[in-house]
């Protein structure tokens, strides 16, 4: 795995911090983190190819032109609208689904080596500090399991995270939020306050629909101001920039 400097186009141009009055950003129970756009940047192609490969070995369909990865979509549901636009029958998908979800694992796994990951300023210290603090860390990613286990641990992240929360039979990222918050829960208590952590307008809805505090963090692909006017208890410009927000505080 090539992990790669960050580039200065990439660095966070101002260092904005909004925390809701009262809230505790780092004294909740348990933490939700998205993967892309939150955690780390994946510069390379080897998540989107996994896709067109495992397909085509399975189904002999193409789905190469039809696959956009958006910042917002989960990986069921972006490979579902592929499938749509290519032409393939449903009945195919559904017979054949978890073969073409092991596939997709074993054309990643093939190539996890030559993935070129970021990972976002500050997310190492965030980590630490909220760990130390006795705070349980989990995934709630739009990532199928086995793709998503895969770049937390070239990003040298396993570590961190006791459980994840995935897309595999979640397509709608509301549910895997309302799945992950109840793995949490059931590690952390009955009345755990969990607290998601993302970086787009949809990590903010689905902590909302599931009754959950949200971090928003600007290091993905949308604005500080366009999450701030969604109103999370916390909106950064980085967890850099909240970490050291947090350590000038009186």
């Amino acid at each position: 795995m090539q992990t790669s400097p960050q580039t200065p186009e990439e660095q966070t141009p101002a260092a904005h911090v909004y925390i809701e009055p009262d809230f505790a950003w780092d004294g909740q129970d348990a933490y939700l983190f998205d993967i892309d756009g939150t955690l780390l940047r994946n510069r390379d192609r080897i998540h989107r190819d996994s896709f067109a490969i495992g397909v085509q070995r399975v189904t002999g369909y193409d789905i190469q032109p039809f696959l956009f990865l958006t910042p917002c979509g989960t990986d069921p549901a972006i490979l579902r609208e592929a499938f749509e636009k290519a032409g393939i029958p449903s009945d195919v998908i559904d017979s054949q689904w978890d073969a073409i979800v092991e596939a997709i694992y074993r054309s990643c796994q093939e190539r996890r080596h030559e993935m070129d990951i970021r990972i976002m300023p500050g997310v190492k210290d965030a980590l630490a500090h909220l760990a130390r603090k006795g705070a349980l860390l989990g995934l709630a990613t739009g990532n199928l399991e086995a793709i998503g286990w895969i770049k937390i641990e070239e990003a040298g992240l396993r570590e961190w995270f006791q459980f994840g929360g995935f897309s595999d039979g979640f397509p709608i990222r509301a549910e895997l939020v309302g799945n992950a918050a109840r793995k949490a829960r059931e590690m952390a208590g009955a009345n755990a306050r969990v607290c998601v952590v993302g970086d787009t307008p949809r990590d903010i809805e689905a902590a909302r629909a599931n009754g959950l505090a949200v971090i928003a963090v600007a290091t993905g692909n949308f604005s500080f101001d366009t999450l701030l006017e969604l109103r999370p208890e916390v909106c950064a410009s980085s967890l850099a920039d909240l970490m050291a927000h947090t350590q000038v505080m009186p």
